[in-house]
């Protein structure tokens, strides 16, 4: 293996001297060649090849016929273009995603053998619609074509899949989703994100896909209610309908939600093992799945931290009525962002019980009344947005409430608090009126008891002045009075001469013994 060891940028020609290796991974070299065609000869035998994350750039030859056995081929984060050719019949992964490939996906249909396990196709420029040739792939667990220009629906051979994740995400596919999905009883993620789809949200996601633990429907057209099947996902732990037209209530059976009900919910997406006898394979067994999701006020692509991350998104729709009391028993939410609904009433007391939240956003609503005291609660509250609502009332004493920049309570124009121009009753600050003296203005600060007035100024200047020449005075005009008192101050002076000396006398003869 020879990946970062800083090979490029040319294609290293002393590999044209070897044969027979089985493995070869040259992956983030630095190189910036066109693949030489002796290349693809160089081992027929050969069951993982890693090119990725270079800047290889040109076209890729007829691969159908350059390897006998089962093949691992990884060419991802690379510059290559055009067609996707015909690969090896026998290729267990395909990994082509971040490059500039165009053209349909027929060749996937001359696929001819079934091991086939994990497909990336994503982050390119592929066109056309998704072919009806699913059902030979048998052994298809990762499915990503997501960041094309791919159209049309959800053909009905996916439904024969045992596929355990599903990316569609950032396409143009439009319809309702298929129903035959409904067999893919594996999945754990599921992510339709960024299409045209419409219609329901179908019921049977929630009575057939139970293992889901991702599901992310963002940025569609979807209308109608919130199936309430929707919570016999026990395993969720990603649910994000944000940017549809959904609208009625949120459902009261959020708090099935097992995974986020728990504080320490956050597990890992795992993936099943395929054996010692695909070597190659080993390299993505700990495939960590990537989500979009709109964390704490921006989009953020997660991978390795999808496991940490908990989160409920209903934002960008016309839901309506209060937010369920339920919501609050989801322990290990870590962002709940309902905004730009039409949600009324209050902003739920229970809110302080999701101690891991660290993002909420409940802008652009209808809610009103005050702002529940235990959200000071949140120790881990980084995001805040409660703007654009009707609430009222003090915001809560809270070092943390009142750190938040002031805009995250605007639009509220009966809230009130010390970070806001609204002032509660008691925290006005009163300013005196000047007050003219002898012709100019002068400001006279007054303790709330009255007691320091100026009278006080004048009696202070009037006893310090009297007691000074009192003392002072008798010293310098009375002359029995001075030679007293200087007489004591030698007097004071000797004796501390005196007491000194023998200290000192003492400490020697002590030091001497």
């Amino acid at each position: 293996m020879l990946s970062s060891c800083k090979l490029g940028p040319h294609f290293p020609k002393w590999l044209q001297t070897q044969n027979n290796f089985s493995q070869l991974d040259i992956s983030s070299n630095g190189i910036s060649d066109v693949v030489p065609s002796w290349f693809w000869d160089l081992s027929p035998g050969l069951i993982y090849l890693n090119l990725s994350c270079n800047l290889i750039k040109g076209l890729l030859p007829d691969l159908s016929v350059k390897y006998h056995g089962y093949l691992g081929i990884d060419l991802s984060s690379n510059h290559f273009m055009g067609p996707i050719p015909l690969v090896p019949p026998n290729v267990t992964v395909l990994n082509l995603s971040k490059n500039e490939f165009s053209g349909s996906l027929s060749f996937l249909c001359a696929i001819m053998g079934m091991g086939l396990i994990y497909l990336d196709l994503s982050n390119n420029l592929l066109s056309g619609e998704l072919p009806n040739c699913w059902v030979q792939f048998t052994r298809l667990s990762i499915i990503s074509l997501a960041y094309n220009n791919l159209y049309g629906k959800i053909p009905s051979s996916m439904g024969s899949l045992g596929i355990y994740s599903l990316h569609l995400s950032n396409n143009n596919f439009s319809g309702e989703v298929s129903s035959s999905l409904n067999r893919c009883t594996k999945l754990r993620m599921i992510d339709l994100g960024g299409n045209k789809f419409t219609g329901k949200i179908p019921a049977w996601i929630g009575t057939h896909l139970t293992s889901l633990i991702v599901l992310s429907l963002r940025s569609n057209e979807f209308k109608g209610s919130i199936p309430r099947h929707i919570c016999h996902l026990t395993k969720i732990q990603i649910l994000d309908f944000s940017k549809n037209r959904l609208s009625g209530n949120i459902p009261h059976c959020f708090h099935n939600f097992t995974a986020l009900a728990e504080s320490k919910s956050s597990r890992a997406i795992s993936f099943p093992s395929y054996g010692t006898f695909e070597p190659f394979f080993v390299r993505f067994s700990s495939y960590i799945e990537n989500a979009l999701v709109l964390w704490k006020g921006q989009e953020s692509k997660y991978g390795n931290n999808l496991r940490l991350l908990n989160l409920i998104d209903l934002s960008g729709n016309e839901l309506v009525g209060k937010i369920p009391i339920q919501v609050g028993g989801l322990a290990g939410l870590v962002s709940l962002n309902l905004s730009r609904n039409n949600l009324t009433g209050n902003i739920i007391q229970e809110v302080g019980w999701m101690k891991m939240l660290e993002s909420l956003d409940l802008s652009a609503n209808e809610l009103s009344g005050a702002i529940p005291t235990s959200l000071a609660d949140l120790n881990f509250l980084s995001v805040l947005n409660l703007s654009h609502n009707r609430l009222s009332g003090r915001i809560p004493i809270s070092t943390q409430l009142q750190s938040f920049d002031p805009s995250v309570y605007s639009g509220n124009l009966e809230l009130c608090g010390l970070s806001l121009p609204n002032k509660c009753p008691g925290e006005e600050i009163v300013v005196e009126p000047p007050v003219l003296v002898r012709g100019k203005d002068r400001r006279i600060q007054e303790d709330d008891d009255k007691f320091i007035t100026t009278g006080f100024y004048v009696s202070l200047g009037l006893g310090f002045t009297l007691g000074f020449w009192t003392v002072f005075g008798t010293i310098l005009f009375n002359k029995p009075s001075r030679h007293a008192y200087f007489e004591f101050l030698d007097r004071i002076k000797n004796w501390f001469y005196v007491t000194t000396a023998l200290s000192m006398n003492r400490l020697q003869r002590r030091l001497q013994r």
